[in-house]
């Protein structure tokens, strides 16, 4: 199963930017815009078989509007 096919991601709400899920490492999936740099909070698992709710739920934040974003000089 290829996650990133599966899920959709909406356009960041801050700047319009493309969306895209990350898995860091192997221990947490998050959203990120590709242009302004906001994010979801990262989303962690702990066995490989939580890992698919884990990016389900990354998803769900950034398409809910729950992201965070850095201010300048962040």
């Amino acid at each position: 199963m290829n996650l990133h096919e599966e899920l959709i991601l909406h356009d960041c709400p801050y700047c319009g930017g493309a969306g895209l899920l990350e898995e860091e490492q192997g221990w947490c999936w998050y959203a990120m815009c590709l242009d302004c740099g906001a994010q979801t909070a990262q989303i962690e698992y702990k066995k490989p078989e939580d890992r698919a709710e884990a990016a389900r739920s990354a998803a769900r934040l950034w398409n809910f509007g729950k992201i965070m974003r850095s201010g300048i000089g962040d």
